[in-house]
């Protein structure tokens, strides 16, 4: 299916979604480490897989799009 053939709300719906990854990897990107507490590097490297998958799913729609 074309953009041109795609249902209005599916439309929406992506772009939606578009803004929501960009938000989180924002926030991810303003994330400070802090490397004094207790687990904050496995917490830090969560939030990077986070971020690459966030960064895949970016793709994969652009590509649908």
């Amino acid at each position: 299916m074309t953009g041109a053939e795609e249902h209005p709300d599916a439309i929406a719906s992506r772009a939606h979604v578009i803004n929501e990854l960009r938000e989180l990897i924002a926030a991810l990107d303003r994330r400070v480490p802090q490397v004094s507490r207790v687990g904050e590097v496995a917490i830090a490297k969560a939030a990077l897989a986070l971020r690459d998958e966030a960064l895949q799913r970016l793709d994969e729609l652009a590509l649908e799009a």
